[in-house]
């Protein structure tokens, strides 16, 4: 069987939002310049992924979009069920350049590297193994999460070409 083709209950994550799964679930996300953090716990059977647009929160707006916020959440609700950090299978994806080098308009920091760079200080800081990671580039990435079983599956997307249908 493909595994895609699941009796499974899909969820499409959206930008700024984050799944905790305590049932077996499949989570999808696209994304480009923005990341997900996936942690992981095999013998709880426990998951989550976050969909975060932004390296951080300088406001307290508590929100998902932002990496710390998010980081934060998942890292709590791992440790609020009694699961020690080094229990957590950590993964990260996305963080592609795919906004910043539109028409010229290009920074040496890219909002895909600062939400990279972001994503591993907090893991480093709270002594997090990253166990698999796909980042960076020009390519944005499908993400397929199983949070029963901890796996990700990986889909390249090809870039988007933008027709101007006013000329």
């Amino acid at each position: 069987m493909h595994p895609l083709h699941t009796n499974l209950p899909v969820i499409h994550l959206k930008p700024g939002e984050l799944y905790l799964g305590e049932q077996p679930t499949m989570v999808t996300t696209t994304l480009g310049s923005c990341v997900s953090l996936i942690f992981f716990n095999q013998p709880q059977r426990l998951g989550a992924i976050c969909h975060a647009l932004l390296p951080s929160d300088d406001h307290q707006e508590n929100s998902f979009r932002f990496v710390d916020r998010a980081f934060f959440w998942m890292l709590e609700q791992f440790q609020s069920r009694n699961i020690a950090s080094k229990q957590i299978q950590v993964k990260l994806f996305g963080g592609a350049d795919v906004l910043e080098c539109f028409q010229g308009n290009c920074r040496t920091v890219t909002v895909g590297q600062q939400n990279i760079h972001q994503a591993l200080e907090l893991f480093k800081a709270h002594g997090l193994q990253v166990q698999a990671s796909n980042v960076g580039g020009a390519l944005g990435r499908k993400v397929f999460f199983f949070t029963h079983t901890g796996e990700v599956l990986l889909k390249r997307v090809k870039k988007v070409c933008w027709l101007d249908l006013n000329q």
